[in-house]
Formats: structure tokens, sequence, C-alpha cells
């Protein structure tokens, strides 16, 4: 088996954002789904012990499986919960070596690590954005899912500053860089758009595209506003592994979903991707 990261260690992705409701785990659990259907090993850390919304999916994942006699691919799942102390020092200490040590033994066991941030502002969301090597922010189609990145004037929709999460983005990049030469592919995908043509919608793709030259990120299209997506949570299933596994016929919605399924995961530009993936035993 050979890894798709060069130093033959994990690919790490980190999927992150300070505000809920942006379709962080839909995105997650499709990019890990379309990554074990090419037969990549994949951990997922899930760092929101409290709501486990990615976790949550792959559980209802592996339950589905069983009680259907379905066979799906399944990533590693491991939960890391924050320390516990009397003070913020040593729980931050205890953070970091707990975080480190689970990293560096999923980096020698894995393809890829997907590490899933809470929507909040923690210490463990910061270490994770600073291993990253592919950071994916999914927003929403509006404005205030774009004030997390940067504020933009009421008048003219210019952009006026930037936030204090594409501040911590910064900073972890420059913490990347001194660690070991490292550098973040930051990808924003933007999701949950309509299908149809309005102002805000023309306003939100000029203010990002304008964003992605001034805080360097690769701006992406991401899933479109569909029911589907929903519907496939309480299952674990994914529009990737949906036509072998379900009983339900494709509608057009479906296909639709699936090719930006296809898109998202060309637009990623991870290693190997388009690359078939040799195996040493053969």
């Amino acid at each position: 088996m050979t890894s798709p990261n060069k130093n033959n260690k994990a690919y790490t992705i980190v999927v992150g954002n300070e505000k809920g409701g942006s379709g962080k785990s839909t995105s997650a659990i499709h990019i890990v789904v379309s990554l074990l259907e090419r037969d990549y090993t994949v951990a997922i850390i899930d760092l929101d012990a409290r709501q486990k919304s990615l976790a949550r999916y792959v559980e209802n994942r592996q339950a589905y499986a069983e009680q259907h006699n379905l066979k799906l691919v399944m990533p590693d799942l491991h939960v890391l919960k924050r320390a516990d102390g009397d003070s913020i020092q040593k729980m931050n200490q205890e953070d970091t070596e707990k975080f480190s040590s689970l990293l560096d033994e999923f980096k020698q066991k894995f393809d890829y690590i997907l590490i899933d941030c809470p929507g909040s502002d923690s210490f463990l969301s910061r270490l994770a954005h600073t291993s990253a090597d592919t950071l994916i922010t999914p927003v929403n189609d509006s404005f205030v899912d774009v004030d997390l990145l940067a504020k933009v004037s009421p008048d003219t929709y210019k952009v006026e500053k930037l936030s204090l999460y594409s501040e911590m983005v910064w900073e972890a990049r420059k913490i990347r860089a001194m660690k070991d030469r490292g550098t973040i592919d930051w990808i924003v995908l933007r999701n949950r758009t309509s299908a149809l043509d309005a102002k805000n919608k023309r306003r939100v793709h000029e203010v990002l595209t304008e964003l992605q030259k001034r805080v360097a990120f690769r701006y992406v299209p991401g899933f479109g506003e569909r029911v589907i997506y929903r519907e496939l949570f309480p299952k674990g299933l994914t529009l990737v592994d949906f036509s072998n596994n379900n009983k339900e016929k494709m509608t057009m919605s479906h296909v639709a979903a699936r090719q930006e399924i296809r898109r998202l995961m060309d637009d990623l530009k991870l290693p190997g991707w388009n690359t078939p993936k040799i195996n040493a035993a053969e």
C-alpha cells in the first residue's frame, strides 16, 4: 500500500468553521466515504465531543448496515474529549499531548485523517488547524456566514476587514510553517446554494471571489440546498454509496447531488485522488 502523501504519512484534512449549520458533517462524511470507496484507509477524529454530529453519522451508518445486512465501507472513528483539570494551562498541556499522540499514531496507520472541529473556538480546534494539510471551511450561501471570514460593507458589499476566524487561520499557517515548513491549502466551501439566480447569491459570490485573493484561500462550490442530504443522516448513508445499498430509485435530485460530490472531490485536489491506488501485494 502506498500513502497518498509523499512523506508516506497520512494526509490530514481538517473541517473547521466556528458557526454551526453550515453542512460541516455532511461535507465531511461525503469526503470520507468518497476516499474509502477508492480503497484508501481513513480515520476520523471528532473534536466535538458534545454534539458529535460526525460521530453520530458514522454510528448511524454502522447500525443501519448491521440491521440491513449491508456491506458499507467504514472509517476508523475516534472522539477526542476536552481534558478535565483545575487550570487552563494543565488542560491545554494534556490536550496537546493527547491530540499529538493520537495524530502521530494515525499518521502511521492510515492514508487520510479527517478532523472535524466544533462550531466554536476551542484549544483543540486551534491545534487541529495547525496540523492541517487541507483546511475545509464550509459556509452557507449567506452574508451571516460570510461574516465568519470578513466584515462586509452594508452599502458597497466590499470587504472592510478580516474576521477573527480568518486571522486565526493566518496564525495557524504561520505556526505550521515554523513547525515543519508545511503549508495549509485552505478551501472555502460554499454550501446550500439555491438553484435559482438571486441578487444575494450573486453578491455572496462576488465577495468570496474578492476575498479569496486577499486571504489566500480557494473558493469552490459545495453542496446545493437538497432535502436528500438531510434525509440520509438517520441511515448514515451518503450519495456515494446510495445507489448500491438502497432500494429507493435514483431521482434527478440524487443524480445532481452525486455530480456535486464528484466535482467537489476533483476541486479539493487531494493527493492520490486522480491516481489509481497501488497495492503492495499486487
